[in-house]
C-alpha cells in the first residue's frame, strides 16, 4: 500500500513539474517578403524587439546591412520595376531606406505596399524598419538593376 501511495506522489510531482516547465506561448515572429512577378523572397531579419504579454524578446544583429544583404539572394530586376513588400502582422509604420552604390542613403516612399525601383542601373541595398505596438524589426534585401 505504501509503495502504491509513493508511486502516486511521484507521479503527481512529475505531472506538476512538466506542467510548470512547459510553455504555451503562441508568439510567431513576423516575416517579411519581397514580391516580384508573383514570386516571394523572404527578407533577412536584422534587429528585433518584441514585448507581448508575458513574452519579451530582443535580438541585436551582429551583422550590418551589408552582411545581411550578402546572405540574401540578390534580385535581378529592371529599371523602374515595382516591388511589393509584404510584412506579416500589419505593422503600424514602415520606413524604407535605399543604400546606393556610392554609399549615400535615400528614404523611399511606399504606396499600397509597393516601391518603385530607381531608373539607374546599379546595386542597391534596402533596409526596412517596421514597427508594431508590440515591437519593431529590421528587414534587409538587395537588388541589382540592369
Amino acid at each position: 500500500m505504501i509503495l502504491k501511495i509513493t508511486k502516486i506522489v511521484y507521479l503527481m510531482f512529475f505531472v506538476i513539474f512538466i506542467a510548470g516547465c512547459s510553455s504555451f506561448n503562441t508568439f510567431k515572429q513576423p516575416q517579411g517578403k519581397v514580391i516580384i512577378d508573383n514570386k516571394g523572397y523572404t527578407m533577412r531579419i536584422g534587429d528585433f524587439e518584441w514585448n507581448e504579454g508575458d513574452f519579451e524578446s530582443r535580438k541585436i544583429s551582429t551583422s550590418d546591412k551589408i552582411d545581411l544583404a550578402e546572405k540574401f539572394e540578390t534580385l535581378e530586376v529592371k529599371k523602374g520595376d515595382r516591388i511589393k513588400i509584404e510584412i506579416e502582422q500589419s505593422p503600424s509604420s514602415i520606413i524604407i531606406n535605399q543604400e546606393n552604390e556610392d554609399g549615400t542613403t535615400d528614404v523611399i516612399e511606399i504606396n499600397d505596399n509597393e516601391i518603385t525601383l530607381p531608373s539607374e542601373e546599379g546595386y542597391y541595398i534596402y533596409e526596412i524598419k517596421a514597427k508594431w505596438n508590440e515591437g519593431k524589426m529590421t528587414f534587409v534585401f538587395d537588388v541589382n538593376i540592369e
